[in-house]
């Protein structure tokens, strides 16, 4: 049974024929007629009857009636309902992040969002995550957090955007990580052959760092040496730090807490950006809490960026 037909019998209960009802829905009373003639089909037994020019409920129909009203106000109800969950400017937000944004993003959104409260003390609450994927899994945790932290190298496939919203937040370059001392530490930028012949500590494959050094190894016609297999950016640079191996860090997200043993040199001569998203369900995307927590994370990576590159600056 539809809802629409219980509806438009309980309208015949209370208004008496099948013109008013009609009225009442903004529709024609043939479509109100149709409808009928459809519920009494599903229900098996006759709901109304001829009394001279009105159609009126049977037996029947005022119990299936008084039935379906329940219906029609529960419905209103879960209406009302999904409507304060999308509008609760405190609901909960799950966000999951690649661990360098995390260690980047996580404190200063905590912090961000205790200081925006509204007027009445409400703001969302978070439930914070780290997912080390490779990039070609972070559109499956959106079954599992409504917000995302993804990235992607810019020469990549795209998200799929029929099924998720992507919000844009930063094109982030992978710059070169020197020990400080050594020779190429003194040059402003390197190229792909000053670097392919060193020895280097890379992430794992499938992972972006990999993928740039593939394409240095292409480009300088020489398989670079990988020394060491490490994901976390943190322990690369402080690797780095130590000497011996050169390194591929994330100009922005690994800027915070770099060790004073490593400076970081661009790139030359071939794409090494990543697109940093945020990936989110399309439901998900119409709550408040969300929406609030995605423009906050936008705001901070915007202010992330210009803070790395106002101390390059300088």
């Amino acid at each position: 049974m539809d809802v629409r037909q219980l509806q438009i019998l309980r309208e015949l209960g209370e208004l008496g024929s099948v013109k008013a009802v009609a009225e009442e829905l903004l529709v024609t009373p043939s479509a109100v007629s149709q409808q009928l003639a459809l519920l009494t089909r599903s229900a098996g037994v006759p709901l109304t009857r001829k009394e001279g020019r009105n159609l009126v409920l049977t037996d029947a129909g005022k119990v299936l009636a008084e039935a379906g009203g329940a219906v029609v106000r529960a419905m209103a109800d879960a209406r009302a309902a999904i409507g304060a969950y999308h509008e609760d400017p405190a609901g909960t937000v799950s966000v999951s992040a690649f661990h360098s944004a995390g260690q980047a993003l996580f404190g200063r959104l905590t912090a961000r969002l205790a200081a925006g409260k509204d007027d009445d003390g409400a703001a969302p609450r978070l439930r914070l995550a780290d997912e080390d994927v490779p990039q070609h899994s972070f559109p499956a945790l959106t079954a599992r957090y409504d917000l995302v932290l993804a990235h992607r190298m810019a020469h990549s496939e795209a998200w799929p955007t029929d099924r998720l919203v992507v919000v844009p937040l930063v094109r982030e370059p992978f710059d070169v990580a020197v020990p400080v001392g050594h020779p190429l530490a003194e040059r402003t930028s390197l190229t792909p052959e000053e670097v392919a012949r060193e020895a280097w500590v890379s992430s794992r494959p499938g992972y972006s760092p990999a993928d740039v050094l593939a394409t240095i190894g292409a480009v300088a016609s020489h398989a670079p040496e990988v020394a060491h297999r490490i994901n976390d950016y943190s322990t690369v640079a402080a690797v780095v730090a130590g000497g011996g191996v050169l390194g591929l860090l994330p100009r922005y997200t690994a800027a915070i807490g770099l060790p004073a043993g490593v400076v970081l040199r661009p790139l030359e001569g071939i794409a090494t950006r990543r697109s940093i998203d945020l990936l989110v369900r399309p439901e998900n995307a119409r709550r408040r809490s969300v929406q609030t927590v995605a423009e906050a994370l936008r705001v901070l990576v915007d202010e992330l960026v210009e803070a790395v590159e106002r101390r390059t600056r300088d």
